[in-house]
């Protein structure tokens, strides 16, 4: 079998278990409220337990997918996929059969356990990772607002279901037509699902990264910045989806066809970004200004949200991204520029490495800031106070961008000294 096709049965998976879970998406706030607190808009113990299970999926993954990976690498990617896909059913089957207390209380430990190992490494030739990870990106976007959308028409009950059936449909999908490939000796395998680790997934190995991170922001004060940037704009915008949400129900009493509708708007704004938007200022920009420019809006597009006093101002923000998330790909090719051609990889797990702990970081601040704006105990009356102080972050992000001066790439050249 041509490595087209092989390649086509691994997006066609992707898609149909993306699909699932963002169809589910813009429902669970609303099933874990009526769990949890029925008949409530605002519900401080769903605001803590979102924000406890992304901090202990977030730990989870930094533990696991090293070993995932190195297990994939030897095992190959369809045997270790069909562990993961095979348990991601059993949670939204949970929910599509009932969404009551205890059954909802069953999804969610289910969930965060299974979120840690649902995602593995994937073997790709070298020559082809650029063109391939850029189309799984592509795929995972259209997946996001193809399900979203669906979403928008069904029930919550008629949504899980749906989605329990794509998942399941994913799962075979991937036993039946997905080739295994297991790495050949004398491979160069690279681990997807974490960058910072190259070979043998032990924890000395980890520590020597963090040691590698450490030593690259002292010996470039221009990657320092750009890290600096990088680790508050993942804070800012963690801190956004954790309680953005939970501010909506609160607020404007959103509900699941609402958050859809905010979820698809942001979906197409950030596609559009990409495809067209980008490709147009990047022409007439350098990347550190569209860096910047980006950061901007995605400070204007928190705030916006924060002080939002009509529904309708939550639609005109989600339209925002299409200028916000121009931040997050020149954040990366300006980091790349820093070192030289054998450093990259250093500097991309770096990179990874500060989002994945600014992940674990964001909900331990701002769940429990959401959980007190959002109650009647607030100190004062501003409910949106978590996302300006997601919004500040986002503006000091901003503001260290400033400082990053345009420099040529180091990158270009072979002969480039190491920094690590």
């Amino acid at each position: 079998m041509g490595k087209g096709s092989e390649l086509s049965h691994l997006f066609a998976t992707v898609f149909l278990y993306c699909f699932s879970n963002f169809m589910v998406a813009p429902a669970i706030t609303d099933v874990s409220m009526a769990a949890i607190c029925p008949g409530k808009d605002e519900c401080s113990l769903a605001i803590y337990l979102t924000g406890a299970q992304q901090v202990i999926i977030g730990v989870g993954s930094l533990v696991v997918m090293p070993y995932i990976g190195n297990l994939s690498d030897t095992y190959g990617r369809k045997s270790m996929l069909t562990i993961p896909l095979a348990l991601s059913i059993f949670p939204i089957v949970i929910l599509a059969y009932s969404r009551s207390k205890y059954f909802f209380y069953s999804y969610y430990i289910l969930r965060t356990v299974i979120a840690m190992v649902t995602e593995g490494s994937v073997h790709i030739p070298e020559n082809r990772r650029a063109a391939v990870f850029g189309v799984m990106s592509g795929i995972a976007s259209s997946s996001f607002v193809l399900g979203n959308f669906s979403t928008r028409f069904l029930s919550i009950s008629t949504t899980f279901q749906v989605a329990a059936l794509m998942s399941l449909i994913a799962f075979l999908y991937m036993r039946f037509f997905l080739v295994d490939s297991k790495p050949k000796r004398g491979d160069n395998v690279i681990t997807e699902a974490h960058p910072l680790l190259l070979k043998k997934p032990k924890f000395p190995k980890l520590l020597l990264s963090l040691d590698d991170a450490i030593c690259l922001m002292k010996t470039s004060p221009a990657f320092f910045k750009v890290a600096v940037v990088g680790f508050f704009i993942n804070v800012s915008d963690v801190g956004l989806y954790a309680s953005l949400n939970f501010f909506l129900k609160a607020q404007f009493h959103f509900s699941k066809d609402q958050f859809a509708d905010i979820m698809i708007i942001f979906g197409v704004s950030g596609s559009i970004s990409q495809l067209l938007v980008m490709p147009m200022l990047s022409s007439i920009l350098s990347e550190e200004k569209l860096l910047s420019l980006g950061l901007f809006f995605t400070s204007v597009h928190m705030i916006l949200y924060s002080v939002a006093w009509a529904p309708w101002v939550a639609y005109v923000a989600a339209v925002i991204p299409i200028l916000s998330t121009l931040a997050f790909p020149c954040l990366r090719s300006i980091a790349s520029k820093q070192t030289g051609y054998n450093e990259q990889g250093k500097v991309q797990g770096c990179i990874t490495g500060i989002s994945s702990f600014a992940s674990i970081v964001s909900p331990l601040a701002f769940s429990p800031l959401a959980a007190v704006f959002l109650s009647d105990d607030a100190p004062f009356h501003f409910p949106g106070f978590t996302l300006f102080c997601a919004g500040l972050a986002a503006m000091l992000a901003f503001m260290q961008s400033l400082m990053i001066k345009s420099s040529p790439s180091l990158s270009q050249s072979s002969a480039a000294e190491p920094l690590v």
